[in-house]
């Protein structure tokens, strides 16, 4: 990409101050997948806005805010000479935008790549071609405009598989799964000069510039290869280079500062570069490792989690705080007309569940252990009511069922929730009574996907936003308990443990869950991680496409048979009509998009090996997805047809 020092400069504090305003993430390089993009031929600024419900684009042109169509959640977006493009969440379609002057305030969107299965990442935008990976192979695709005379960009041999890509001007580099070696492709002599220099070397990483490529190699050492005739890497090639990041007050001997970067300090000071030719930089914090989930997102997510778990820890190591309120037992009787069978409403983790009503009219949902004596059914109970009270008393959230109080007296163990008028999403399903269409809301696919996002959004609190994280270990859908509003909240956290403190860390425990929702991976290896929700959720999703139970009895009553083993094959097979809820009713041709993107995440979710199932935040990215599809009216996205204007 063609740049000259002093617009350098002006993009590097747009971009870093505009990042305030949008998610914290690494801003990778000019041609590398990012939350911030820049086309600066047309001098817009576009970025993933944060902290909303939808990560939409919106971006800025002449002073002017310029409208960003479809609105729904992005990933990664990445810039070029005069258009932008981005990746949707879950990776499955890329959309790019041109950005010459405009009369309406918005850029009007074309999509250049869209399937139901296949999953991008490494989103990356030169002058005028667009890359990706594919998430699991690890083949390049690439686009770009055929106008002017020019001809394709070219593609790498489908034999190659990528761990990471980068573009620059005319030319695409990626790192080799099979060798970690720089492999560079184009329409230019750059790319092919950049490989020869890179040789054998293996990296960890790469970004690329108009004309050069840098990364870490696999010492932990920076890199640079190619020319820097544009000056924009003014700095030695062949040494190691460490970016402090923080604010200083004066320069040092072996210290640059950043131009203007002043603007970002609190107070006074510059960002300073400490360059050292003896360093060794830290690889480990710079690296995906190859990993074939899209980088950007893991970045993200291993940032927050090492800034939650550095907090104070919220809570004590007392069972009770002082947001739980202690009942005595006698209210409890009353409030249930002494724990009446009328009043009985279902079981939990350690006993039976009773609808109450408080003296003060509030209506609760009261668990009650079983009583006796100190027996190993006893211990267990007693057990499960300390891991629910312990966790539920500091967990707040809109898709977690809130506790009220607790009660301990003698032998008696009880817990007091808030009340969901609507029951469980299992009852709705599996009931007789909901077997006419018309008899329950959760009988249409809007809704289901909606159900589906809630209990994911909750688990996704537990994983990531819960410190410490919690694993559930008994996600399923009469777990699942909805509000008077209809919203899911996930429930019964009996058998729930705190997870490890690291992303790399798992626990080996007893095996316990139950039938058709546990995680076979940790039923037989007894090793417990967050991944053992995510195949339990996958049950659940598979439980509101089908109507079926998570083990059920054939029609030809040859026994049981599990949920996934019935539905696998036809879903991965394109069958999938034949396993939908009759209930429902096939979907219109608006929603059947959303309702496959639920079937193929499912599928991702009930993977045997726990390493091939998405994370909880996908799982939520891919769910937002399909829910926002029914707020996609114009269906031409899909037909339009995409040509990336030339830079002559």
């Amino acid at each position: 990409m063609t740049h000259n020092p002093s617009y350098l400069t002006i993009v590097f504090i747009i971009t870093a101050i505009t990042s305030l305003l949008y998610t914290a993430t690494v801003v990778d390089g000019l041609g590398s997948a990012s939350t911030i993009a820049v086309t600066y031929s047309t001098a817009t600024v576009c970025g993933i806005i944060a902290g909303e419900p939808i990560q939409r684009i919106q971006c800025y042109q002449n002073g002017h805010v310029i409208s960003i169509q479809p609105s729904v959640s992005f990933e990664s977006i990445s810039g070029g000479q005069t258009f932008f493009c981005g990746l949707r969440s879950g990776g499955f379609s890329v959309f790019c935008w041109e950005t010459v002057a405009t009369t309406n305030s918005s850029f009007q969107p074309k999509r250049i790549y869209h399937s139901n299965n296949i999953q991008l990442t490494d989103l990356t935008v030169g002058d005028d071609q667009v890359c990706a990976r594919e998430v699991n192979s690890g083949i390049a695709k690439c686009w770009r405009g055929k106008g002017r005379g020019r001809s394709p960009f070219p593609l790498p041999a489908v034999a190659l598989k990528f761990s990471t890509l980068t573009s620059g001007s005319g030319f695409t580099c990626g790192i080799l799964r099979n060798n970690s070696r720089v492999y560079c492709w184009g329409n230019n002599d750059v790319g092919a000069a950049i490989q020869r220099q890179f040789a054998n070397l293996k990296m960890l990483n790469l970004v690329a510039g108009e004309s050069h490529a840098c990364g870490l190699n696999a010492s932990g050492f920076l890199v640079c290869k190619g020319s820097n005739g544009s000056g924009q890497l003014d700095v030695p090639f062949s040494s190691a280079f460490a970016f402090s990041g923080s604010c200083v007050q004066s320069s040092c001997g072996t210290c640059g500062v950043y131009p203007d970067s002043e603007v970002l300090c609190d107070g006074s000071g510059n960002i300073s570069s400490i360059i050292n030719p003896n360093l060794k930089v830290n690889a480990a914090a710079m690296t995906n490792n190859g990993s074939t989930t899209p980088s950007l997102r893991s970045y993200s997510v291993r940032h927050q989690s090492s800034r939650r778990l550095g907090r104070q820890r919220s809570g004590s190591s007392s069972k009770r705080t002082d947001k739980t309120q202690k009942f005595f037992l006698s209210e409890l009787v009353a409030a249930t007309n002494n724990f009446s069978s009328e009043n009985k409403i279902g079981a939990g983790s350690f006993g039976i569940v009773y609808k109450g009503k408080l003296a003060n009219g509030f209506e609760v949902a009261i668990k009650r252990g079983e009583t006796g004596t100190k027996t190993k059914k006893f211990q267990e109970k007693e057990s499960a009511f300390d891991s629910e009270l312990a966790l539920l008393s500091r967990l707040h959230h809109k898709h977690l069922v809130e506790l009220v109080g607790f009660c301990e007296e003698k032998d008696e163990r009880l817990l007091v929730y808030e009340y969901m008028s609507n029951g469980s999403l299992h009852s709705h399903l599996h009931n007789n009574n909901n077997v006419e269409k018309s008899s329950s809301i959760l009988n249409s696919w809007k809704m289901r996907i909606k159900i589906a996002l809630d209990a994911a959004t909750g688990i996704n609190y537990l994983h990531n936003y819960a410190v410490p994280p919690i694993i559930h270990r008994d996600i399923k859908s009469s777990n699942i308990l909805l509000d008077a509003n209809w919203s899911a909240r996930v429930s019964d956290f009996g058998l729930s443990l705190m997870g490890p403190e690291s992303d790399q860390e798992f626990m080996s425990t007893k095996a316990v869950g139950t039938v058709g929702y546990i995680d076979p991976e940790y039923y037989v290896l007894n090793v417990l991680t967050a991944k053992s929700d995510v195949y339990g959720l996958g049950v659940v999703l598979l439980e509101l496409l089908t109507g079926k139970r998570a083990v059920f009895k054939t029609e030809e009553g040859a026994g049981p048979m599990g949920l996934v083993e019935y539905v696998s094959p036809l879903i991965l097979s394109g069958e999938m009509q034949k396993v939908l809820d009759k209930r429902v009713g096939p979907p219109e041709m608006h929603e059947a998009e959303a309702v496959e993107l639920m079937a193929y995440t499912a599928m991702h979710c009930v993977s045997l090996e726990g390493k091939k199932r998405p994370d909880i935040v996908d799982i939520v990215a891919n769910l937002e997805r399909a829910l926002g599809l029914y707020e996609e009216i114009p269906a031409s996205f899909s037909t339009i047809s995409f040509s990336i204007p030339s830079s002559d």
